[in-house]
C-alpha cells in the first residue's frame, strides 16, 4: 500500500497590533475567533515592544510605533518574518503597511485594516448607497478622509460620491478597553454612528479603530433607534476592520501563489 499527499499547505498569518496594549490584543481575539476560515489558517498575534506608544492617537504616534515595531522585528525575527501575511491591526494610513510592502526581509502578502475596509466598503455598495468610518479622536478624521482619497488615487482636493466621510466619537483607541466608563463609551459610538447616517445613502459602517472589535452590536443599535430594526440588521452593512483584513490577506495569499515564478 502506497500513501501519498496530494494536496495540504498550512496558511500562517500574522495580526500585527503597532501599540504596545497586550489588552487591545486581546480585544482583538473574539473577532479573530468568529471568522470562518480553512482549519489549515494558523492567526498568531503580535504586541509592540513597550517602547510603543500605548494607545496611537496621532500622526507622532503613528511613526514611534513603526520604529518601535521595525527595530523589534529586526531584533527578534533576524532572518525574516515566517509569517505567509501580515495584517497591520491600526486603522490608520499606518507607515508599516508601505515598509513591509517594501522590503524583501516581510511576507509579500502585507495590508493594513484600514486598506481592507475600504476595499470591503466598495464591494458592497449598491448602486445608490455611500459609506463612512466612525473612530476615535478629532485627529483622525482628516487623516482617514484624506487617505480614502490617495488610497483610490484621487486628490485629496476632489470629492467621492460614495463617501460620506468620518465622524469621531472624541476617545482614544485605549478608552474601548479599559479607562472609560463603558456607558461613556456606548454612548459616545452611538452618537458618532447617528450623525454617520444622518449623511445620505449611508449602508455601510466602517469601524475606525481596532480597538472597536467586538463593538458592532453598539453601531447597530445606533442604527435601529435612527433608522428601524429592518435597515439596522437587515441591511446595513458594519465593517470591523480586523476581520476584513484576516479574509483579505488569506485571499491575496491565495492569489501570490497562483504566480508561477521564473520558469525553470
Amino acid at each position: 500500500m502506497t500513501i501519498e499527499r496530494v494536496r495540504g499547505n498550512t496558511t500562517k498569518i500574522l495580526v500585527l497590533n503597532p501599540n504596545s496594549s497586550k489588552a487591545m490584543t486581546d480585544g482583538m481575539k473574539t473577532v479573530i475567533d468568529s471568522i470562518d476560515l480553512p482549519y489549515s489558517t494558523e492567526i498568531h498575534t503580535y504586541t509592540g515592544p513597550s517602547d510603543a506608544p500605548p494607545s496611537i492617537n496621532d500622526g507622532k504616534d503613528l511613526e514611534q510605533s513603526t520604529k518601535a515595531v521595525v527595530e523589534d522585528l529586526q531584533k527578534s525575527y533576524p532572518d525574516g518574518l515566517e509569517y505567509d501575511g501580515v495584517v497591520i491591526a491600526c486603522y490608520s494610513v499606518h507607515p508599516l503597511v508601505s515598509t513591509m510592502q517594501r522590503s524583501q526581509a516581510y511576507p509579500k502578502s502585507v495590508t493594513g485594516i484600514f486598506e481592507a475596509s475600504v476595499l470591503t466598503a466598495l464591494a458592497l455598495l449598491g448602486p445608490e448607497d455611500t459609506w463612512g468610518i466612525v473612530t476615535t479622536g478629532k485627529f483622525w478624521e482628516k487623516h482617514l478622509a484624506d487617505g480614502v482619497k490617495s488610497f483610490l488615487g484621487t486628490a485629496a482636493t476632489d470629492s467621492n460620491s460614495r463617501f460620506a466621510g468620518v465622524e469621531s466619537t472624541g476617545l482614544n483607541a485605549s478608552d474601548f478597553h479599559h479607562g472609560v466608563d463603558p456607558a461613556i463609551v456606548r454612548k459616545k459610538l452611538n452618537e458618532a454612528t447617528k450623525r454617520l447616517l444622518s449623511k445620505p445613502g449611508v449602508k455601510c459602517i466602517a469601524m475606525g479603530c481596532a480597538g472597536m472589535a467586538g463593538l458592532e452590536e453598539i453601531i447597530r443599535n445606533a442604527a435601529r433607534e435612527e433608522k428601524g430594526e429592518k435597515f439596522a440588521f437587515s441591511e446595513l452593512h458594519v465593517i470591523d476592520g480586523v476581520r476584513a483584513g484576516i479574509m483579505q490577506i488569506e485571499h491575496r495569499i491565495r492569489h501570490q501563489r497562483e504566480i508561477p515564478g521564473k520558469p525553470s
